[in-house]
């Protein structure tokens, strides 16, 4: 295979999730993914900077997207519509980037290590709308509570389409995690 194929980080993470799925996260190496994508361990490096990273790859860009959506979106609106509105523009962004498989989601439950990457990624988002929140002008004491609340939102919606299999849109996902939300509520 060619070291600058298109395919490549498509190649290194089909790879990674077989490997993980049959033997366990703990027990592969970056060699092993490497290897079995058709590439050097060098190379891996070049598209990855982890083992873990390979299951989260454009996570990171999901916090900054999401602020900006918050910061662009139309005023009157409350402080968690305000959220849910950007999580429902960014996420059909975040679900072309992500697997839906439920072989992803089944490695990042079984291991430690990924169920707090995962945390600490869910993390950056709800920092992310709360200080975005705060530039428009909310009050931190309605910015916190309404960005945990988006992300506990956001949380269940991509888990409703995970179970999807991607089937449907992440923003009817949202609107469904976001009625069951307010229905818990009542």
């Amino acid at each position: 295979m060619a070291r600058w194929d298109p395919g490549t980080a498509d190649r290194l993470r089909k790879a990674a999730l077989e490997l993980y799925a049959e033997h366990g996260y703990d027990a592969v190496t970056i060699t092993q993914i490497a290897e079995r994508a058709g590439i050097t361990r060098r190379t891996y490096f070049r598209y990855f900077p982890d083992k873990r990273e390979v299951l989260f790859a454009g996570a990171e860009q999901l916090p900054p997207a999401v602020a900006e959506a918050v910061l662009a979106a139309s005023e009157g609106e409350s402080p968690l519509r305000t959220a849910l509105a950007a999580l429902a523009e960014v996420g059909t962004q975040v679900t072309q980037l992500v697997d839906p498989s439920p072989e992803r989601r089944a490695v990042i439950a079984a291991t430690p290590e990924l169920r707090e990457r995962e945390r600490s990624k869910g993390a950056a988002i709800t920092t992310a709308i709360r200080d975005a929140l705060g530039q428009r002008g909310t009050p931190p004491e309605l910015a916190k509570p309404a960005a945990h609340v988006a992300a506990i939102i956001f949380g269940d919606a991509f888990d409703r389409w995970i179970d999807a299999d991607g089937a449907e849109s992440f923003p009817v996902h949202l609107d469904a995690a976001a009625a069951a939300f307010r229905e818990a509520c009542r």
